[in-house]
């Protein structure tokens, strides 16, 4: 059991990393998956900033890690790239992937953050949040629906240095006991 865990893992990781090509993607989906959520939705309008990951890969068995690019906004424009990375150790295994949001509070933090290389203390958090959707299909025609889910850990207490992050799973299963920071190296848009 073990030994599957890594390879997806692995294959996680790899696929995230060629993905990390610098040009311009449309994150529309992901950012409209959040602005879907209650609790989330008025930082798209209050921030200075935002950035977005579409898709992170987690993978560990003791050692873990994980990778994914996300886009930094200001004023709706993409002005650079975000390379999320992260190295854990400590009781872990699995995979999984999951999306996420950083909201900047003002120009402090977005300098903060994008002045190429940041990190997050081993004592930032983010805030879980779920999204679901549902589809059927019966004798009486198709219907579908669509909700947002409350926050795993409660509503958010709002920014921290500036800054306030909130993670969606996609999928996949992980346990995870770990000390780490997640760090982020920033690119202009050329």
């Amino acid at each position: 059991m073990k030994l599957p865990s890594a390879l997806i893992a692995a294959a996680v990781l790899a696929t995230s990393n060629m993905a990390l090509a610098q040009k311009v993607e449309d994150q529309s989906e992901t950012i409209g998956l959040f602005k879907s959520i209650p609790q989330v939705a008025p930082y798209f309008d209050s921030a200075h900033a935002y950035a977005v990951w579409d898709r992170i890969g987690r993978g560990g068995l003791g050692i873990g890690g994980a990778r994914g690019r996300g886009q930094v906004y200001l004023g709706g424009k993409v002005t650079g790239f975000a390379t999320l990375t992260d190295i854990t150790f400590g009781a872990q295994a699995g995979g999984q992937a999951y999306r996420q949001v950083i909201f900047f509070e003002d120009q402090a933090a977005y300098d903060a953050f994008t002045n190429g290389k940041f990190e997050f203390d081993a004592s930032a958090s983010a805030v879980a949040v779920t999204a679901s959707a549902q589809a059927s299909a019966g004798t009486q025609g198709a219907s579908s629906s669509a909700g947002a889910g409350r926050p795993n850990t409660g509503a958010a207490a709002g920014y921290v240095n500036g800054m306030q992050t909130f993670t969606m799973a996609e999928g996949g299963l992980m346990y995870a006991a770990t000390i780490g920071g997640q760090r982020y190296n920033f690119k202009a848009v050329e």
